[in-house]
């Protein structure tokens, strides 16, 4: 349970709160249009994604391989644990003269709950030139340990903002 809870805001009529996502996370398939764009170039872009929902989260993007420029991703050594979802390791993006670490994760070995997800990767959108659901530029989740997207069907507080790490 969480110390603190913070006060929930009432979703409107299209909204959803993220307050009542579950815990432990769960995954839903999506049709929503996804884009990601950097340094000029449609990185990924698919209707065929995951979103993975977690209490107090807004919703992390799951794009499959396929429907991503895989060539500008180069797999780094760097690998954590998601009591949810498993093993995950990182990608670096390297467009022209742009380098840019930890750009997005997939699961590896992901739990059996999670397996959808493992030939799938989802990107900070804060180290992206912009990302897109549905048309709709998202904002990214506050703070450099999480990667979810906000779009304005989506209400908070939301986890990673300032005063947030005790709940």
């Amino acid at each position: 349970m969480f110390l603190n809870r913070p006060q929930r805001i009432e979703p409107q009529l299209g909204q959803e709160s993220v307050w009542d996502y579950p815990r432990p996370a769960i995954l839903e398939d999506t049709d929503k249009r996804i884009r990601i764009i950097c340094n000029g170039i449609v990185l990924a872009e698919t209707q065929r994604a995951k979103r993975v929902l977690e209490t107090s989260h807004p919703p992390c993007y799951y794009i499959p391989m396929d429907d991503i420029k895989m060539v500008c991703l180069v797999e780094t050594s760097r690998r954590t644990r998601c009591e949810w979802k498993g093993v995950s390791q990182y990608y670096d993006l390297a467009i022209a003269d742009r380098v840019i670490q930890n750009v997005a994760w997939r699961y590896i070995s992901p739990t059996p709950d999670f397996v959808d997800i493992q030939d799938s990767l989802s990107f900070y959108g804060s180290l992206m030139d912009q990302c897109f659901v549905n048309d709709e530029l998202i904002t990214p989740q506050a703070g450099d340990f999480y990667g979810g997207w906000i779009t304005s069907d989506i209400v908070g507080p939301f986890k990673g903002e300032s005063g947030t790490w005790g709940w």
